[in-house]
């Protein structure tokens, strides 16, 4: 027990760390991710070494580490996660296995990302609320013209819906599909009205750092620097820099906390069920 409790004190420390981080700087530094999977996998070696066991517990921090590597990747290119969160997820691969036994730690694993998909949808939902309230001036100026510049669209979609619900009179399963197709386009609006009244902002490039998101295309010199999924690199960031003393970023909504939500969650029901 002595072992599930030190992996998780450490996590915990090292997840609010990356929590305040995340707040304060908008990024979760690689040195804090990279370094919790080198004191994780470096406890479970020495445990294993001294406790006069065998190196089960050892390699089940490898085979998490490699599970959730694969898995960090996958979301980082699909675009659901950002760099940071990416890599925090991978770091606690290297924690989540507290168990010896894989297929214990596989359901355990599966708990976890269902916690976490839930934790995130929620904090999400409550996150566009707040920045909705504190940005109502922008957000509704936004979203009039969001609805404005996609109304075929959203007739069309809403047509369809309405179409759906029809049919829905004789097979039930219709109406309540045409009712998501029909609340889709307002849900649509919704969020890219968020995303450009809140979620842009101009910073002095003084203050540029590493992996942060063009708001657009910017052009220096001859060389165009687009706006791309991963983010700006030093050298971008020296040539903007240069050139330019303000530039306009999109920012995203700090993340961290999420991982903080579930974990304490998590580890509250493996005490439970573990």
């Amino acid at each position: 027990m002595f072992e599930v409790i030190f992996l998780s004190v450490l996590a915990i420390l090292w997840i609010i760390f990356a929590v305040i981080q995340d707040l304060k700087k908008r990024e979760v530094p690689n040195w804090l991710n990279f370094s919790l999977i080198i004191f994780a996998l470096g406890f479970r070696f020495f445990y294993s070494l001294f406790s006069g066991e065998n190196f089960s517990f050892f390699f089940q921090g490898l085979i998490g580490f490699g599970i959730f590597l694969v898995l960090g990747n996958l979301f980082y290119y699909a675009r659901m996660f950002a760099g940071g969160d990416a890599k925090l997820l991978i770091s606690l691969g290297a924690v989540l296995p507290f168990s010896d036994k894989f297929m214990v730690n596989l359901e355990f694993f599966l708990l976890f990302f269902v916690l976490f998909f839930f934790a995130g949808a929620v904090y999400s939902i409550g996150a566009s609320i707040f920045l909705t309230v504190k940005n109502y001036g922008k957000f509704k100026k936004e979203i009039r013209n969001q609805a404005k510049k996609n109304k075929i669209l959203l007739y069309a979609v809403m047509f369809f819906g309405l179409a759906l619900m029809s049919i829905g009179f004789s097979e039930k399963i219709f109406f309540f599909i045409g009712i998501l197709v029909f609340l889709l386009p307002y849900f649509y609006v919704y969020v890219k009205a968020v995303d450009e009244s809140c979620m842009v902002k101009k910073i002095r490039t003084a203050e540029l750092r590493e992996g942060d998101w063009l708001y657009r295309n910017v052009r220096v010199g001859r060389r165009i620097i687009k706006a791309r999924w991963e983010g700006l690199s030093k050298e971008e960031i020296r040539l903007i820099r240069k050139k330019y003393r303000q530039i306009v970023i999109r920012q995203g909504v700090p993340f961290a906390p999420v991982f903080l939500i579930t974990f304490l969650i998590y580890v509250s029901l493996w005490k439970s069920f573990g």
